[in-house]
């Protein structure tokens, strides 16, 4: 198994939700480089509730496969609340989820500054008709593994959230 088993029950239980309300979920992926997708396909079954994921890890694959904004990455940056809008919003657009959670940020070592330390991500998620949520995090500089774990779990509590899943 590749995820622990708290990740994998929360994954099991989210595709269940998702199958159950008739949804599907997309995915657009920086800092993560895909976890967030991975983890969902270690579910069997998972094809019913996973439209397709985007992993978008420079700007230049942001703006050709989600449509970021040039003018928003040279405004804000990769690591932004608007960067992170419009990669939910523009895998919406390229799939046919109703559902997309994004996730960009700074998982280190290296490429902090004091404006935008590592460990900052921002997420977003959209709903296909529906309300559009940001969350910033700064998790700390404590280390890239436990960046990337840490920002799987913010996704799928957009997830659960936007799919009316109650926790546990």
């Amino acid at each position: 198994m590749m995820f622990d088993a708290e990740l994998t029950a929360r994954a099991k239980a989210l595709v269940e939700t998702f199958i159950m309300r008739g949804l599907t979920l997309a995915t657009a992926e920086s800092c993560t480089g895909g976890l967030v997708a991975g983890l969902i396909t270690e579910i069997a079954g998972s094809s019913a509730a996973l439209d397709r994921g985007f992993v978008v890890y420079s700007n230049e694959a942001k703006s050709d496969m989600l449509g970021v904004s040039p003018q928003t990455l040279e405004a804000f940056g990769a690591v932004s609340e608007q960067t992170a809008r419009e990669l939910a919003e523009g895998a919406l657009a390229r799939s046919r989820a109703d559902i997309a959670v994004s996730v960009t940020g700074i998982a280190g070592p290296g490429g902090g500054s004091a404006h935008k330390p590592v460990g900052l991500v921002h997420f977003a998620c959209a709903r296909r008709g529906g309300a559009l949520a940001h969350v910033e995090r700064r998790f700390g500089d404590i280390g890239r593994a436990a960046v990337r774990r840490a920002s799987i779990v913010q996704a799928l509590d957009l997830l659960e959230a936007a799919a009316g899943q109650t926790r546990p």
